[in-house]
């Protein structure tokens, strides 16, 4: 099944399968938005496609901002606002600074700052620690939050204060806002004929970026790749049909994976074609725990059908998929559990995530660079860190890539 981003091809109940972004919304948000929402639908919708069966006694409808709240962290009702933030996500665009953060022992770090984007031209480094957004620390904060406090910053413009390697002191940048036209794929090539291939996410457009990439990288290599290393560290997942499709991009057959719910269509069994773009070469897929979702189904696709090693990190076990069911017009939606998904080999790894093959950790800070950065944060002078960004992940995988 293949998501439109048009509702009028959806409004006679056609469901949209989404392997969604594994952070539920914050707390309080909903009861606002509900009173305005047909109850009634909302709970028909529950009692129909929601992947466990409910007790509708259980549900207390009188209390509308916990309707949601009472089946699980990911269904939730999405405003207007919200759902074409979504579409916009979906279709490869956003609103935000443009940059890449990686969780590093309980700091955000910035791992990139995407070409010509607001956060490059304010002159965001590679290996600058956040300190605060808007005045508010973001010390052992989750990613999903961090992109909140940006995303609902209430002018374009978004201040910050970030922690710089040989500096003694916080380095604030007002940074503005804008649309992002989000590459979801980065890609390079060693001479030695080895690739690498960062997925950032999933949308509409992530199948023709690998493709297109792999395509450039066999070019300026010259010669067919001798193994590729598909980073998929941080990527919070997107639409189930994308990770579905780049996984037959390198699987000779077998199951890609399974959907189990409660109504005919959430019970889905996808499957490889004979198909592999690099006939064979070795594969690693490099994961971590902010690796969810569809970027999930990709790792456990690959090593179910003993395609790729994955090495890295327990990825994070969101192994449920929510679907879009269009409410009143169409230009509100209830985004709702309706299955769980399972790997090749059976397996259910909500909760669990995908066990790499190969368990290498990320370095660590000196004791001495934390208490600086902790420092820097409560504004204190004078304290420098002088650790420089060093990917042993991502060195140690290109290893195991060559061997």
């Amino acid at each position: 099944m293949h998501i439109s981003l048009k509702f009028n091809q959806f409004l006679s109940f056609i469901i949209i399968l989404l392997a969604l972004y594994f952070s539920p919304v914050s707390s309080g948000e909903t009861s606002s938005k509900l009173t305005n929402a047909n109850m009634k639908h909302i709970l028909e919708h529950i009692q129909t496609f929601y992947v466990d069966e409910v007790n509708p006694q259980k549900l207390n409808s009188s209390a509308v901002d916990s309707v949601l709240k009472q089946l699980d962290p990911y269904s939730e009702y999405l405003d207007e606002q919200e759902l074409e933030d979504l579409f916009n996500i979906t279709n490869g665009q956003y609103t935000g600074l443009g940059i890449e953060v990686e969780m590093r022992d309980e700091h955000i770090v910035i791992i990139a700052s995407l070409n010509n984007s607001p956060a490059a031209q304010a002159g965001l480094q590679k290996g600058d620690i956040l300190l605060s957004i808007n005045g508010q620390t973001v010390i052992n904060k989750p990613i999903k939050q961090v992109a909140s406090l940006i995303s609902k910053t209430e002018t374009s413009a978004v201040n910050l204060s970030i922690a710089r390697s040989g500096f003694s002191t916080p380095l604030d940048f007002e940074v503005e806002r804008q649309i992002i036209e989000l590459e979801t794929v980065t890609s390079k090539v060693d001479i030695a004929g080895y690739a690498y291939l960062r997925i950032v996410s999933f949308n509409n457009h992530t199948l023709h970026d690998v493709a297109r990439h792999i395509a450039r990288l066999k070019t300026e290599n010259g010669l067919p790749l001798k193994g590729l290393l598909i980073d998929l560290r941080d990527n919070p997942g997107g639409i189930l049909d994308s990770a579905v499709a780049i996984s037959d991009l390198f699987l000779r057959g077998g199951i890609i994976v399974s959907t189990k719910g409660r109504f005919y269509d959430a019970n889905q069994v996808f499957t490889a074609s004979n198909s592999d773009i690099l006939n064979g070469a070795p594969m690693v897929v490099l994961i971590n725990k902010g690796s969810a979702s569809a970027a999930e189904i990709l790792a456990g696709a690959l090593k179910d059908n003993k395609r790729a090693t994955i090495v890295g990190t327990r990825s994070y076990g969101k192994g449920s998929v929510q679907s879009l069911i269009p409410l009143g017009n169409g230009q509100t939606a209830l985004k709702l559990t309706t299955a769980k998904y399972y790997t090749p080999s059976g397996i259910s790894i909500d909760g669990i995530g995908i066990t790499p093959d190969i368990p290498i950790t990320q370095s660590s800070l000196p004791q001495s660079d934390k208490l600086a950065i902790m420092n820097l944060s409560k504004g204190k002078e004078n304290q420098v860190f002088t650790s420089t960004f060093k990917d042993v992940q991502l060195a140690k995988a290109q290893k195991i890539l060559e061997q």
